[in-house]
């Protein structure tokens, strides 16, 4: 169940937020700066879990903090490993896999509810009338309400159709 909203996705009622970045990415901009700096620890984490893993693009890591918050880290994009090297393009594929495994976590861990920016738009550089169909694909089937925040209204909180547990 899709649902497009519009509003601020830290605002939702959603059980968890999921957001594209690369693997070992530094989170210093858009949604992912945001989520940086609301959880700290979440950051630390996700790259602890890089070191140790090495995840390639397209795989998911799910954080959950300790107010009951999750944060799953969609591996979109490219690149992250290395001394100053900078998280490169998303690509459809990429997008597409960690949709696969976004749907995988949604299973296991039985979230109620999901809320989605527009993945890999902003930084990842896709275009969201080829992502938004992805989504669509991968998401569409699920038994649980995924909002999909198209767009973004600061401090404003979205009418989420259903409620979110």
């Amino acid at each position: 169940m899709i649902y497009e909203v519009e509003g601020d996705i830290l605002l939702t009622d959603a059980q968890a937020i999921a957001h594209g970045v690369a693997p070992n990415d530094p989170m210093n901009q858009g949604l992912a700066l945001a989520l940086h700096e609301r959880y700290p620890v979440m950051h630390k984490d996700f790259h602890h879990w890089c070191h140790q893993v090495h995840p390639k693009p397209g795989k998911a890591w799910m954080w959950g903090g300790a107010d009951g918050v999750r944060i799953v880290n969609l591996l979109t994009q490219e690149g992250g490993y290395g001394a100053g090297s900078r998280p490169g393009n998303a690509t459809l594929s990429n997008v597409k896999r960690s949709l696969k495994e976004l749907k995988k976590i949604v299973a296991k861990e039985g979230l109620a509810s999901i809320a989605l920016p527009r993945l890999a738009t902003g930084v990842g550089g896709l275009m969201w009338d080829d992502v938004f169909p992805s989504i669509q694909e991968q998401l569409g089937d699920i038994e649980v309400p995924v909002f999909v925040y198209t767009t973004y209204h600061a401090d404003q909180k979205a009418k989420e159709p259903v409620a979110a547990e």
